[in-house]
């Protein structure tokens, strides 16, 4: 505009000093250069159009609004201009239509997995839970490292590497397929962590093999023992004379050995064959008082201080005789892991049952290890007491944990 500017003025300076002597010629040519001005203005209006259009198109996509779209002038250089901005309008429309989809789907997905699903942002800490993940490990974790959670599994995992893959078990009961990938935001790599449960799978596992080993082992034992003890009593029968006291003695102590083999296979076999919980209202106040004055003398016999805090009218829905199994198992397990002079607690609320003891505390290595048939951490342990608690407290659809706290306490609670 300004060099039309300066150009009419000098075209209008060199028609006045040439033409001004001829009014028709001067008159004429300053008519033709206000013609040539409004020529040139709209000139200059057109070569602007196409810029107003890709001004209006920028604001547009910068408002992120892919709804605009130019109609056409009828202008050639123009509408060219508009058809190629209103496609690139619709495929960006069409892009962001299925971007926001795929996004909806993927947060649905998250949102209903059943596995637990963790996203870090770019610093390391948890950006996002899933429902799962917040109904496992609770609220109040966004914003944390793993090893700000206090979390023991998730702090367990802060040295997982990328694209790795553990098994883990918490609590000594519950086991974890974990694993760590990542996925690219922003040109930057994000990390997140996939969390699921294989408690319920690896105890139906287990329960299927040990199941058949020990039946096996039961039905070529017991077979075994039932024959040969009869061939025993048998004989000792014939050996009267006193001669024969010490091969007597002997058959006797053959034949007491193979009573206790049976009952040790018989134990064995309790724990596949368990029956389901014969469900009725439980006074557990009462059953815990009554459990506890049973195993008072072995405390007392080994010198450990024996505390029960009840508080009274706790019932629930249980099988009583197999309550009173899982509660002698456990509390004879946490006097037998004290010496003399240390604790064992028995506390019972509305809200939960747990023995605690200050004994010895169990290790890392026999945490993975509690509730697996045939092992045991005593010398003459069958392996079979947590395993049968395991079984009956499942059954009861109760939670429960073992493991020994920072202080030294281990703790068995179970939640009712």
């Amino acid at each position: 505009m300004l060099y039309i500017l300066v150009l009419h003025l000098v075209m209008v300076l060199l028609v006045y000093k040439i033409l001004f002597q001829d009014k028709v010629l001067f008159i004429a040519s300053e008519i033709f250069l206000l013609f040539s001005v409004a020529l040139s203005i709209k000139i200059y209006q057109d070569f602007m159009q196409p810029n107003e259009f890709v001004r209006s198109g920028i604001e547009a996509i910068k408002d992120k609004d892919f709804t605009i779209k130019f109609v056409p002038t009828g202008k050639g250089e123009v509408d060219t201009l508009i058809e190629v901005y209103n496609l690139m309008i619709d495929q960006l429309r069409e892009e962001r239509t299925k971007l926001n989809e795929q996004h909806f789907f993927l947060e649905k997905l998250i949102a209903a997995s059943p596995i637990s699903i963790i996203i870090f942002d770019f610093d390391e800490k948890i950006e996002t839970l899933n429902a799962k993940a917040i109904e496992q490990f609770g609220k109040g974790l966004t914003g944390k490292k793993l090893q700000e959670t206090g979390v023991p599994l998730l702090m367990d995992l802060t040295l997982l590497a990328d694209g790795e893959a553990r098994i883990r078990k918490a609590d000594g009961i519950e086991t974890f397929k974990v694993q760590r990938s990542h996925f690219m935001d922003q040109g930057f790599k994000r990390s997140f962590l996939l969390i699921e449960e294989l408690t319920a799978e690896m105890h139906d596992s287990e329960k299927k093999a040990y199941g058949k080993v020990i039946r096996m082992m039961a039905h070529e034992v017991n077979n075994t023992l039932g024959a040969t003890d009869s061939i025993l009593q048998t004989t000792r029968n014939y050996l009267h004379a006193e001669e024969f006291s010490e091969v007597s003695d002997a058959l006797r102590i053959a034949s007491e050995r193979n009573m206790r083999l049976t009952r040790f296979m018989r134990n064995f076999a309790d724990v596949v064959r368990l029956p389901s919980p014969a469900l009725e209202t439980v006074d557990l106040s009462g059953l815990v008082r009554d459990v506890c004055i049973f195993m008072q003398p072995l405390a007392t016999e080994m010198g450990v201080k024996f505390v029960l805090h009840v508080t009274e009218n706790v019932a629930r829905q249980a099988d009583s005789g197999q309550m009173e199994q899982v509660l002698v198992n456990v509390i004879k397990n946490a006097v037998q892991a004290c010496e003399h002079g240390n604790e064992v607690y028995v506390l019972l609320s509305q809200k939960e049952l747990a023995i605690l003891n200050n004994g010895k505390p169990i290790s890392a290595e026999e945490s993975g290890q509690l509730f697996n048939p045939f092992y045991s951490s005593k010398p003459d342990g069958q392996g079979i007491g947590l395993t049968l608690s395991r079984e009956i407290l499942v059954n009861h659809n109760l939670h429960f944990s073992l493991k020994s706290n920072e202080q030294g306490w281990t703790e068995f609670r179970i939640i009712i």
